[in-house]
């Protein structure tokens, strides 16, 4: 038999703050789940729609400071939104996405209402990258838009698509958005270079941004990787353009991630410049 949770403070209706012998203190969800409640009261496992711990003193807090300034509409639609996602995903979710994605939609309504819209800046290397996460945030949006009645511009898909992979990741919102940026930024140097226009829908800029985005997670593990020594002589006589604009872009990498990379990047850098170069002459 599951051990029942104890009733800490309610936040509202729908949302309330429990302790578990298990778990500790968990947030917990449902429809009039907090009606009537008080401190101390028992609530049991069958009676919750979704609960989860906010393992982080500062989430914790913030999710305590942000649910009063939302109506309980909001929150339960939120919460069906994370129960989307959850399924969509089939893996276990970071639990800070509960509060930032909550915050983010907040904020971006309150921005469509008053007339103010957020461009996105990323969106198509965030479709490029994320292709599993942007799916998933489509769905969201759809969602959203026929529950809200508003209408979310296509920017918020990606911005909802880095939640997302932030929320699978395990990785920080902020180094997911740094690293969608750094390969924004190396797109652009590569098209100033070459003086090309790369198209964006191109299987070869997909294969590009995707080696960007395993070789930068790579280099934050520490992983390393071994030159082939002859091939990186063949393609530095063969492609001398491409060969030193992958330095380049190596170097750029290096100070933005303040880590070292490996010589062998070079070598798949150039491969992947030369293909890029050739379908945009």
């Amino acid at each position: 038999m599951e051990k029942s949770f104890r009733v800490e403070k309610v936040l509202n209706n729908n949302v309330l703050i429990a302790s578990h012998p298990e778990y500790e203190e968990v947030v917990l969800l449902g429809k009039g789940i907090g009606f009537g409640k008080n401190k101390g009261d028992q609530i049991e496992h069958s009676a919750v729609e979704k609960w989860f711990i906010l393992k982080s003193e500062r989430e914790k807090e913030q999710y305590k400071r942000l649910l009063p300034e939302l109506d309980e509409e909001f929150i339960g639609l939120m919460n069906e939104v994370l129960q989307l996602i959850q399924k969509r995903v089939k893996a276990p979710l970071n639990e800070h996405i509960h509060v930032a994605l909550t915050d983010h939609i907040s904020f971006t309504v309150k921005r469509i209402e008053q007339g103010l819209e957020l461009k996105n800046p990323f969106l198509l290397e965030t479709k490029s990258l994320y292709p599993l996460e942007y799916e998933i945030a489509l769905e969201t949006v759809k969602m959203l838009n026929e529950k809200l009645h508003v209408k979310l511009p296509e920017g918020e898909a990606g911005f909802i698509a880095l939640h997302i992979h932030s929320g699978i990741s395990q990785q920080s919102l902020s180094d997911v958005n740094r690293h969608s940026q750094l390969i924004a930024k190396l797109t652009e140097i590569v098209e100033e270079q070459l003086g090309i226009s790369i198209d964006r829908e191109s299987v070869h800029y997909l294969r590009f941004i995707r080696h960007l985005r395993y070789a930068i997670e790579r280099i934050k593990k520490g992983e390393r990787m071994t030159e082939p020594k002859k091939m990186s002589n063949i393609l530095k006589e063969e492609y001398p353009i491409c060969y030193n604009l992958a330095w380049k872009l190596v170097k750029v990498m290096q100070q933005a991630l303040q880590a070292p990379v490996d010589e062998a990047e070079t070598v798949f850098l150039t491969m992947h410049l030369q293909r890029l170069a050739e379908k945009t002459e």
